[in-house]
């Protein structure tokens, strides 16, 4: 396959999107002289951001409904990774032999050098961003693409023989590489939880996409999984690559190869990388970030000196435990892209010491909410509710455990305005010494938001109103 190929080609794109994904791939196809639909079940105005930044492109629209005719004339079909494989338009394509693509696997094909590949429920952001600014330190040109809302498409011209690319890949993008039977060179794995449920029909067959970061590699490919993860740490027995740990826990180099800790520090095999009061990065879950990370450098081998640096300045990205402000001595934190319990549970671990008001709720993922209600009763002094599917099973979830204990927390809501949850939120924390407010939701964002980054950013508006 080669990028001229696709030259005159009618190319259906299914699901714009509002992440860059979509917007990616229309470029790149129109850019490849490729013949662009896009369709989109949103409308024109819920789209006008991702339309504009298509200005430039000659693209023809289908907006607010597909067409069969779309599906059956096309010589090719991109599928968002937001969009279903049940989807019945995607069944016409197949009756018609349309073959169907994603963005990610055509890339997969593009590319010509080996790809670093990360994926997991939680943590695969921040791994995916401190694995490139690691290489960075040692390597002139590395490229950080897929689902960190940059397109991996558009990179693909930059790329040339002594180039990095660093993947976060998703779930549903995982699943785009089954039919070229590819997978990641160098592959991470962070964690498996629960998510996504409201899609996959169960675990298993989410489990099932993951899989596929390490899948079809090879005998002389790289294998980073976490040792403290039960069911990631047994896929080492179907790797065909050679298999690197890290691990929290386990504090000793003769049981596997990779990163640990001991003593407050952080080693590879033998070999002290740094002590842990050198890493900026807040939280227990984001060591296992920091520790997948030295892992793929240190197999990269990127110098001790230049891990440190960049752990000694790397404060965490947009949305993840991020510090918002302080305003009369209340901290604000957004971590609008907690979208599952275990990511909120995290967050909570993370001030031990601090009198938490928690804002959460949002909409469900045909998720359990139960160590969630645990969790907030033992360690969060108010909730704020935002309303959604979901709020009701977490609401239902802390009334049960508050019952069963014979205890009392301030619940508030459900509210259906985040300014209002903020102001809420300010009440309560008012009522505290070395108080946060903390937005971390536990799920989806899409019964008030289009997605999870325009949650954080009307959490930070609201907080920027109170100064």
């Amino acid at each position: 396959m080669k990028i001229k190929d696709f030259k005159d080609k009618k190319v259906t794109i299914i699901g714009l999107g509002l992440h860059g994904g979509g917007v990616g791939a229309a470029k790149f196809f129109s850019r490849a002289k490729a013949k662009v639909l896009v369709t989109d079940l949103k409308t024109k105005d819920e789209l006008a951001e991702s339309i504009e930044k298509l200005k430039k492109e000659p693209i023809k629209y289908v907006l607010g409904q597909h067409r069969s005719e779309d599906f059956i004339n096309a010589d090719l079909i991109i599928q968002n990774p937001g969009v279903r494989d049940k989807s019945k338009y995607l069944e016409i394509a197949r009756e018609n032999n349309v073959p169907i693509e994603t963005d990610i696997g055509i890339f997969f094909e593009l590319c010509t050098v080996p790809i670093i590949g990360v994926t997991g429920s939680r943590g695969k952001s921040t791994t995916s961003v401190l694995i490139a600014r690691f290489l960075k330190r040692r390597y002139s040109e590395v490229i950080l693409a897929g689902n960190i809302r940059s397109s991996a498409l558009l990179k693909l011209k930059k790329i040339d023989k002594d180039t990095k690319v660093v993947l976060e890949l998703s779930s549903w993008q995982l699943a785009g590489l089954k039919s070229h039977k590819k997978s990641p060179a160098y592959a991470v794995l962070t964690n498996l939880m629960p998510d996504h449920l409201d899609r996959y029909k169960d675990m298993e067959q989410y489990i099932r996409d993951k899989r596929k970061i390490f899948r079809w590699q090879k005998s002389d490919n790289y294998l980073v999984l976490n040792y403290d993860d039960k069911q990631v740490r047994e896929f080492s027995q179907e790797a065909k690559s050679k298999v690197f740990y890290f691990s929290q826990n386990n504090q000793s180099a003769s049981d596997f190869q990779g990163s640990f800790v001991k003593d407050d520090k952080i080693y590879f095999n033998s070999e002290e990388i740094c002590s842990l009061e050198e890493i900026r990065l807040k939280g227990r879950h984001n060591l296992s970030n920091v520790l997948a990370a030295v892992t793929m450098a240190k197999i990269h081998r990127v110098p001790n000196k230049s891990i440190q640096k960049v752990l000694s300045k790397f404060e965490g990205l947009e949305g993840r435990l991020e510090l918002i402000g302080v305003v009369r001595g209340i901290e604000y934190i957004n971590d609008t892209t907690s979208t599952i319990p275990e990511a909120c549970l995290a967050a909570l671990r993370t001030f031990p010491k601090r009198n938490i008001i928690l804002i959460a709720g949002g909409n469900d993922k045909n998720l359990e909410f139960k160590e969630l209600a645990r969790g907030i009763v033992k360690r969060v002094k108010a909730v704020i509710l935002l309303k959604g599917n979901a709020t009701d099973k977490i609401k239902k979830a802390l009334d049960e455990e508050l019952n069963l204990n014979n205890q009392y927390l301030e619940i508030i809501g459900p509210l259906d305005s985040m300014e209002e949850a903020v102001a809420k939120a300010t009440e309560q924390a008012e009522e505290f010494e070395r108080s946060i407010v903390l937005l971390s939701p536990a799920s989806s964002s899409f019964s008030m938001f289009r997605h999870e980054f325009e949650r954080g950013e009307a959490f930070n508006k609201a907080v920027s109103s109170l100064k």
